[in-house]
């Protein structure tokens, strides 16, 4: 069994947990006896089974693979549909019903709807992905696995010791993130937050926002840039008081799973990946302005000590052994 990985975006434009979560399921998929390679688009003689599309592939694209003899599996991250208020989904579900009868197939090429019904199995990170992938886009029910990211072995290693006095959060410096707003709000309410991440680019408006705010406050919020060793990064999590995600939107955050790998407490918005995925074992705060986010965060802080680790998230490898369970039924399936 051969599979080839696929994702229209270079590493290089957007960076962040696509990029992570593919690259670590290659080295899964090697460790667990696969062959495995990119999509090589200047390579016309490439051969393989399966196709795993990291995104949305366009109808013709999945088409020419099945010509070309390829299953084609579709893995996206619903972050956007995923975290919208229900009534914007429910509109959401009638208006791509409605188009998908009532307009020419070249209006809806571009929207990716007819990929649903084509692609061999689709793998959703999360169950309320999957029931977006069912009830917003109509993907059958039988095709759909619910397959989570993993974490890298390091962030298991060793037992958590004495935690500091610091919250981290480590995400993107950008606005979806509100790493910002955290800051902010960790200024009102007196807990000293640890910041890592970079932005996508060192001239955008809100990351330079960010920057003179934290520099204006080094006694409570703490930011150095990134941490590129993920060893360091693993001990971080172990010795942090607590992790704090406050984005408005995500499908299923790693950052959010490696911190929990090292028995991290968990504040994260309320939405519904968060209460999907962790239920009892986080606390919640509801996406506000600082000044509402402040109470919250004081009360995570000061609870911080007594809570319980959060569930064991799953390794890269048994990630891996699930793929290729699925993809061991996509080929077992005939066209």
């Amino acid at each position: 069994m051969k599979i080839l990985l696929d994702h229209p975006w270079p590493f290089l434009l957007a960076h962040g947990g696509f990029q992570i979560q593919i690259e670590q399921t290659q080295a899964a998929l090697r460790a667990v006896g696969l062959e495995v390679e990119y999509v090589q688009w200047w390579n016309a003689a490439q051969r393989g089974d399966i196709i795993h599309y990291f995104g949305r592939p366009a109808a013709e694209y999945v088409e020419l693979a099945h010509q070309k003899g390829f299953k084609v599996v579709h893995a996206e991250l619903f972050t956007g549909q995923g975290s919208r208020a229900p009534w914007k989904r429910k509109i959401q579900r009638g208006l791509v019903a409605a188009g998908g009868k009532l307009l020419p197939p070249m209006t809806t090429l571009r929207f990716g709807w007819r990929t649903f019904q084509l692609v061999d199995a689709h793998v959703a990170l999360t169950a309320w992905e999957a029931q977006t992938m069912r009830d917003i886009f109509g993907a059958e029910e039988g095709k759909i696995h619910i397959v989570p990211n993993g974490v890298e072995d390091l962030f298991f290693a060793g037992a958590p010791g004495p935690r500091n006095p610091w919250l981290v959060c480590t995400a993107t410096v950008t606005e979806r993130k509100r790493v910002l707003e955290l800051a902010q709000a960790a200024v009102l309410a007196g807990t000293p937050v640890w910041i890592i991440g970079r932005p996508y680019a060192g001239t955008d408006p809100y990351a330079r926002r960010f920057s003179e705010f934290a520099a204006q406050h080094p006694q409570l919020i703490r930011y150095e840039g990134s941490v590129e060793d993920r060893a360091r990064l693993a001990q971080i999590y172990r010795e942090a008081r607590g992790f704090v995600l406050l984005s408005t939107m995500e499908s299923l955050s790693l950052s959010t799973l490696e911190a929990a790998a090292g028995g991290c407490p968990l504040l994260l918005s309320d939405l519904p990946w968060a209460r999907c995925c962790f239920g009892a074992n986080a606390a919640y705060v509801p996406v506000s302005s600082p000044e509402n986010t402040a109470g919250h965060l004081k009360k995570f802080y000061d609870a911080a000590p007594a809570l319980p680790a959060p569930p064991r998230p799953l390794t890269w490898v048994e990630v891996a052994q699930k793929l290729k369970t699925v993809y061991e039924r996509v080929l077992s399936t005939s066209a």
